[in-house]
């Protein structure tokens, strides 16, 4: 596959793995009406973990402990602590709420690829972008304590959860650099980030509700972010991290705000208010005012730098 070819697959894959993922805040809202946070975790990435294995059960090699830290790195911040803060912050806030800050992850990776791949410049417009994209988040939490009664600490924890996916959004760019294979790089992920999981089901023990999985709607959504959400839309993300680097890749999640929004209106029947609206509109409008410059200049980076996908 040409390089040019290559690099349009990587925007088509990063565009379907957004459209779901902008729904998974909704599927996760539902189920924590009868699931715990950390059950929901680590039921939805034992079923991608398992899925993962039965498509591609050739395990990749363990031959560096420096490249065995890049994939545990990425299970601990891109499965374990982003999902689990995730998945805490619903019980808090809204789905919309959630799905608009985490909005802000490009700001963060963009920020983290610079100091630490070197790729990218940060300039007054990014930091500009940055402010007006901040003040939407703001105008969204402050109208949601005090119209829609929310408990602010949902959206302190749905924003620490950026930190750790602008985290492994960087390991993966240098997983993707390794020359494994998407599928295999994504599923030691999961191990790690199963195996991170431990500690805390030790103390908890196993989950207690497998019983209620026997409603339809509870098994449907389980096996959207199980087998949809995780085992597909990591392989697929991953991919286009390793063929257009992490920043242009991170553009995507400009979408999430408005898929999540329409999604939490339609589905959950959330009120959307005429200030959370507006708030949704100026974070979408920063983050893309802070990339409209460099994006040319990242893409230009990314192809001298990114030709080998994971």
């Amino acid at each position: 596959m040409k390089l040019s070819e290559n690099r349009t697959a990587g925007h088509l894959t990063a565009l379907l793995t957004i459209l779901i993922w902008g729904t998974t805040f909704i599927s996760t809202k539902v189920l924590l009406d009868d699931f715990e946070p950390f059950d929901i975790l680590l039921l939805r990435f034992a079923i991608g973990y398992l899925a993962l294995l039965a498509v591609h059960p050739r395990m990749i090699p363990f031959r560096r402990v420096k490249e065995e830290l890049l994939f545990a790195g990425a299970g601990l911040c891109g499965v374990t602590l982003y999902f689990l803060l995730e998945n805490v912050a619903l019980t808090y806030t809204l789905a919309s709420n959630v799905g608009i800050i985490v909005s802000v992850a490009p700001f963060v990776t963009a920020v983290t690829s610079r100091l630490i791949l070197k790729e990218g410049r940060l300039d007054r417009l990014f930091f500009a972008g940055f402010a007006v994209a901040m003040s939407g988040v703001v105008l969204l939490t402050l109208e949601g304590s005090s119209v829609l009664k929310l408990n602010p600490l949902g959206d302190s924890l749905a924003a620490l959860a950026c930190v750790f996916w602008g985290i492994y959004s960087i390991l993966t760019r240098k997983i993707s650099q390794l020359g494994y294979d998407t599928i295999g790089c994504t599923r030691r992920i999961f191990f790690y980030g199963l195996l991170f999981m431990l500690p805390v089901l030790f103390t908890g023990g196993l989950p207690g509700n497998i019983e209620r999985l026997s409603d339809a709607a509870n098994l449907a959504n389980l096996l959207f972010l199980g087998l949809g959400a995780s085992a597909l839309c990591f392989v697929t993300w991953n991919w286009s991290v390793g063929v257009l680097g992490p920043v242009q890749t991170s553009v995507y999640i400009y979408l999430v705000p408005a898929i999540t929004v329409a999604a939490a209106a339609s589905i959950l029947h959330e009120k959307i208010t005429g200030a959370a609206l507006w708030g949704a509109l100026l974070t979408i409008a920063g983050l893309v005012l802070s990339e409209r410059r460099g994006l040319k200049t990242r893409s230009g980076l990314d192809k001298e730098t990114s030709s080998r996908p994971l």
